[in-house]
């Protein structure tokens, strides 16, 4: 069965009785504060705000989210595995997962990813099982849970900050359940202003770091890559982001860009499934969707000898490159002043992982 191992040398920092996680930790002196605050949100089109993109599924409209407490929540590491698994029980049996991971993409720190289809509770807090030193430590991942009838969202991020968006009716529910976890409320003042909140590792300069390991001689020990790999397959995840645009986190237009993409290849019926072949594409595009589709197009052409077509082709990955690295992947001449890059989509090179 896959799973993931924490690297066990990895030392973890405290603060008096607060821990951090040990891939989050704060790189200068800060005292944490542990507890919650909590705000009201009006159904007010939130959309514009979060500048992500939604194209279908629970998170397209935003505009119909209801009046809503959002709580801010600030825990110790050692303690925050119980909180989730107290307020993941208060969703029904089917829910739309959320993840977040720090990716490779050269213009986007956080790849945001959704699933567009409900997702049984089961399935979802056995990934939390078999990866929980991913989950719950690791400084690379978010991940957390939403429905939309009755609006509940719930989201754990790459500092292990919890969030939690519910329904004006859920208040109390969930303040009887922080308190269980001995999480007090901490008054910021009128609009969440006046007053210090919360404060966990963000709250001062830090370091996300990815904390797992995974010797060559154990195939079932995961990387983080490979979870990532997993979870998309098994939570139907999406890039929640607008595959026609190609723009950076300041919304600025890119134009045609250089891509790499990892697409996994399953052979035929003939072929062993168990086995998937992986390939490595250097292209240029200008969109994900079409960097996708020239991604794929490089799979066909690579077709083995008398195969027709493949069982399976996903793109696993998909990252925008700057110049620099473009040109080390390349093999251009070391000029870093003025390296080469593509100006019109197509295809540069594709080669087989071993």
């Amino acid at each position: 069965m896959a799973r993931c191992r924490v690297d066990e040398t990895i030392e973890r920092q405290a603060a008096g009785g607060f821990q951090f996680p040990l891939g989050v930790y704060p790189v200068e002196p800060m005292t944490p504060k542990p507890g919650y605050c909590v705000d009201f949100e009006p159904a007010d089109g939130g959309d514009a705000e979060s500048g992500e993109f939604q194209e279908e599924g629970p998170a397209a409209n935003l505009e119909e989210w209801p009046d809503r407490y959002v709580f801010d929540v600030v825990i110790s590491a050692e303690k925050l595995e119980p909180l989730c698994r107290s307020l993941l029980a208060l969703l029904p049996g089917r829910v739309y997962p959320i993840f977040d991971y720090l990716g490779q993409d050269a213009y986007r720190e956080v790849d945001p990813y959704i699933s567009y289809d409900l997702l049984g509770m089961d399935r979802m807090l056995d990934c939390l099982r078999r990866f929980r030193g991913f989950f719950f430590e690791d400084g690379l991942c978010g991940f957390g849970a939403m429905i939309d009838e009755p609006f509940f969202y719930v989201f754990v991020d790459e500092h292990k900050i919890v969030t939690i968006r519910a329904e004006t009716a859920y208040r109390e529910r969930i303040e009887r359940l922080l308190a269980a976890h001995d999480l007090a409320a901490i008054d910021t003042g009128a609009e969440g202003e006046g007053g210090e909140g919360p404060a966990g590792a963000d709250s001062a300069a830090h370091e996300h770091r990815g904390v797992l390991v995974a010797p060559d001689d154990r195939p079932d020990l995961l990387t983080q890559d490979e979870i990532v790999e997993y979870l998309r397959d098994d939570w139907r995840l999406v890039l929640n982001i607008d595959p026609d645009a190609n723009v950076d986190e300041e919304d600025r237009p890119l134009g045609v860009t250089p891509w790499r993409c990892l697409v996994r290849c399953l052979p035929g019926p003939d072929g062993k499934p168990e086995d998937p072949r992986y390939l490595d594409v250097l292209l240029s595009a200008p969109s994900l969707r079409r960097a996708e589709e020239l991604a794929m197009e490089a799979a066909d052409q690579l077709l083995p000898e008398g195969l027709d077509e493949w069982d399976e082709v996903a793109v696993i990955t998909s990252d925008r490159l700057t110049p620099e690295r473009w040109a080390e992947l390349t093999h251009q001449p070391a000029d870093p002043d003025t390296p080469t890059i593509p100006l019109e989509e197509g295809i540069t090179s594709r080669s087989w992982l071993e």
